[in-house]
């Protein structure tokens, strides 16, 4: 027999309302004010510096680490102050976790994604010498060239990232960000290697090969990771006519819903456009996401750094210790 696929499971369960929706928080005052702004003075923020840097003359690559780090310590500070859930304060044994993560996947970053793009510029040179082609229009302002950027790599991270909810086996390496037990920043480095390298890595390429320049790889770098860390954040959003174009808070938290029905929409990262061409965005207006998230058929899925690294290799046994089976909410028709 073989693993019931979670794309039928998901078209069999219709998303439907709780019985008796809780109706959305009323925001006010400064917490409203935060909900609606915060994200995009992130963004102009983080942006602005990174290219006040450049203009110095600073390496693109070294521009963004300052603007970022400068937000992580920011929004962190925020969830502190203002968080939406104060249960999702607390550390749930996902911290420690987290942090390796982090250290393991920016360590990944430092040395593969040079290599990978550097490899996706020589092929890209090849082409435009071989067929005459000027394929990335560098003499756009930069700001344009990121919109673009953002939108063409978006649909290499909305397909992959949809096939990592739909087949089972890449479902295997995708869990880990999903067994998330709350949500905060650190969430966005909540990946394990394969899934980020595929997922987020290997997006730049198609941009490598058009020929877009160093800079506009570093602000698309830059752009996600701001976006991530707030996309994940334990704080206020209520973005309105956005959530037409990022796809940020509000809609992400129907992601990470136990319910597979809930979870299997709003596969874009940065932006929501691909979800909206091709059905799958969901942002139901008269209720706010649930406070309880994780993986409702795998509640002992591994918390530890190693565990969830060896996870997807060991997936019999990870489903076998956890008191239920399968993906989501799904039962498992594989033979053990």
């Amino acid at each position: 027999m073989s693993e019931t696929s979670p794309a039928a499971a998901s078209a069999a369960a219709p998303v439907a309302a709780p019985a008796a929706p809780p109706a959305r928080r009323e925001l006010r005052g400064l917490e409203g004010a935060v909900a609606m702004l915060g994200f995009p003075v992130a963004v102009v923020a983080s942006l602005g510096a990174a290219l006040w840097l450049i203009e110095l003359g600073i390496d693109p690559a070294a521009a963004i680490i300052a603007p970022l780090a400068t937000f992580y310590a920011a929004i962190a500070l925020l969830e502190r102050w203002m968080p939406w859930h104060r249960s999702w304060l607390h550390d749930r044994g996902d911290l420690r976790t987290d942090v390796g993560l982090f250290v393991t996947n920016a360590a990944m970053n430092v040395f593969l994604s040079p290599l990978v793009l550097a490899a996706g510029v020589v092929v890209g040179a090849w082409i435009s010498e071989r067929f005459g082609l000027g394929l990335w229009p560098g003499d756009w302002p930069i700001v344009l060239q990121l919109v673009l950027a953002l939108v063409v790599g978006e649909l290499w991270e909305y397909g992959c990232h949809r096939a990592m909810h739909e087949v089972p086996f890449l479902w295997r390496f995708h869990a880990t960000h999903h067994s998330a037990p709350r949500l905060y920043w650190l969430n966005a480095a909540r990946f394990h290697p394969v899934d980020l390298f595929v997922v987020g890595t290997l997006k730049l390429v198609p941009l490598a090969l058009l020929g877009a320049g160093a800079a506009v790889l570093a602000l698309s770098n830059l752009f996600s990771g701001v976006h991530g860390a707030y996309q994940h954040a334990n704080v206020p959003v209520r973005l309105g006519p956005l959530n037409w174009v990022f796809s940020m808070t509000e809609l992400h938290r129907w992601h990470h819903s136990k319910r597979v029905a809930e979870a299997n929409h709003n596969y874009g990262g940065n932006l929501i456009v691909w979800d909206v061409v091709f059905g799958t965005r969901y942002l139901p207006d008269d209720r706010d996401p649930p406070e309880a998230i994780g993986i409702e058929a795998l509640p002992d899925f591994p918390m530890g750094l190693w565990a969830n690294l060896a996870a997807p290799f060991r997936w019999r046994r990870v489903e076998a210790e956890s008191s239920g089976g399968g993906r989501f909410g799904e039962p498992t028709a594989r033979a053990r």
